[in-house]
């Protein structure tokens, strides 16, 4: 009997040693298709919106023109101005204080005196005109623009699209160094190539020249979607997107929402939300063997002493979004109404966010920097359009939800990603850590220098770093 059976089993085992790689195979190959069109599936929803203040028309009743736009002024506004700079109340410095308590009085009295002096706000409106300006309407509000294409296209070379997004408490007006740089790469000795751009720059709605929503619940979602709807109306049928600051949340939501759109996204912050218990272990061991949780040397740098860089400096730099995400009329309302005021909140994030050391100094370190005329130039786009307080409600309409359960809190982002790191950021984030979100990260560079403002304070690092980003992608 046994001898009858050895044949069957034989042929049996024979079988098996077929089919059991042949399920394995198929099993693992629908495992990896189900990975991977999973992946595939996860971006956010679209949606739609409506945010303008009278009921939405039909469909199709829609203006979807493109108008140009100009930025104008006037005697009264600039009397109006005058008027209540020479009226500011000031309340003297504690002795030795810099600006360890926020703008100092001392050096404020100066930024006045010279805004009201010696600042030439319709010079200044001339240069912010010297590119060409929009409006179109989307979802009932109108959204302005600059739109820059370059003046010279050698032969048989593609003009790349770059869509700019700027933050809180920046505009528009953080590129207009910027742009030459890539729109004009031969002139200015970044010729190394082949990369060209044509760049466009909106305001975020609710920030200067852009209208504010008037319905609650415009968030970084809302805005990407906007901004889609923008690029489209344009003619684009795939872009590149930059953004630092609420302008990478907006462009990464962009990649979440039509990554087929997407041809990359280049960074100079990135907000990675996850934490658990990867993270803390990453954390504890980093800072004794950080080969082994992926960390390299400059990381370490940049990272630890953990408390000191992640928790207190960000506690201390954090005060005004406690309050902008949760009361942001209230305190917006003063703002709004004194220009000193304006001023002394708007620049001191320009002293601290671009160097930390700065903090020490009696002027903020402000003009080591940026000229003057550049730092009230930005303010004055706040200033005129009485949009500061629209601008800090963004924070409560993105913050006060619990970042879990967001839309794009689970969606990973899988569009070509080029991240710059500068090393005075206000958060360090590791290579390591992004790719936990960002599954398709192309260049990732430790900036030799330079801080959150980066496209302001730092142009031509930054535009290399995009170039040399856009070219690894097309040769992909």
């Amino acid at each position: 009997n046994t001898i009858l059976c050895l044949p069957r089993s034989f042929e049996y085992s024979q079988k098996n040693a077929v089919l059991v790689p042949a399920a394995t195979l198929g099993i693992g190959g629908m495992l990896v298709y189900w990975l991977r069109s999973r992946h595939k599936i996860k971006t956010i929803e679209m949606g739609d919106g409506w945010w303008g203040s009278a009921e939405r028309p039909l469909k199709g009743k829609e203006d979807e023109s493109i108008r140009p736009f100009k930025i104008e002024t006037s005697d009264k506004e600039i009397e109006d101005l005058h008027r209540r700079l020479e009226q500011a109340r000031y309340t003297p410095p504690l002795e030795g204080a810099a600006f360890h308590y926020g703008f100092n009085s001392s050096y404020l009295q100066k930024v006045v005196a010279y805004w009201r002096n010696q600042f030439d706000w319709r010079k200044q409106v001339e240069l912010l005109n010297k590119y060409p300006h929009f409006q179109t309407t989307i979802e009932g509000i109108d959204i302005h623009f600059i739109h820059v294409k370059p003046s010279y296209v050698p032969h048989g070379r593609a003009v790349q699209p770059l869509l700019m997004v700027h933050g809180w408490p920046g505009s528009f007006y953080e590129f207009y160094k910027i742009i030459p740089l890539l729109t004009e790469p031969a002139g200015h000795s970044l010729n190394e190539g082949d990369v060209v751009f044509e760049v466009i720059c909106p305001s975020i709605p609710g920030y200067g020249f852009s209208e504010a929503p008037h319905q609650k619940g415009f968030d970084t979602i809302a805005t990407a979607r906007i901004f889609h709807k923008l690029m489209n109306r344009l003619g684009f049928k795939e872009y590149y997107l930059q953004g630092g600051d609420w302008g990478s949340r907006i462009t990464t939501n962009m990649a979440q929402m039509l990554p087929q759109s997407v041809k990359g996204l280049h960074l100079n912050l990135i907000f990675v939300g996850r934490q658990g218990l990867r993270r803390m272990i990453s954390v504890m061991l980093g800072a004794y063997v950080p080969w082994l949780v992926g960390l390299t040397r400059e990381d370490v740098q940049r990272t630890y002493p953990f408390f000191q860089k992640n928790i207190y400096e960000l506690l201390r730099e954090s005060g005004y979004l406690h309050i902008q995400a949760t009361k942001p009329d209230t305190a917006g309302c003063a703002l709004n109404d004194s220009p000193v005021g304006l001023a002394a909140y708007i620049l001191e994030k320009f002293s601290t966010w671009t160097d930390k050391s700065f903090l020490h100094k009696h002027d903020g370190g402000l003009e080591s920097k940026y000229s003057l005329d550049e730092l009230l130039t930005n303010v004055m786009i706040y200033w005129v359009t009485s949009s500061i307080v629209s601008s800090m409600r963004f924070y409560k309409e993105n913050i006060s939800k619990d970042p879990g359960l967001t839309a794009d809190a689970r969606v990973g982002v899988y569009v070509p990603t080029g991240i710059a790191a500068f090393p005075q950021e206000l958060v360090h984030t590791p290579h390591a850590w992004a790719k936990e979100i960002f599954k398709n990260i192309i260049t990732y560079t430790y900036m030799p220098r330079g801080g959150h403002f980066a496209a302001f304070e730092e142009p031509k690092l930054l535009a290399q770093d995009i170039m040399h980003f856009v070219r690894k992608v097309e040769q992909l």
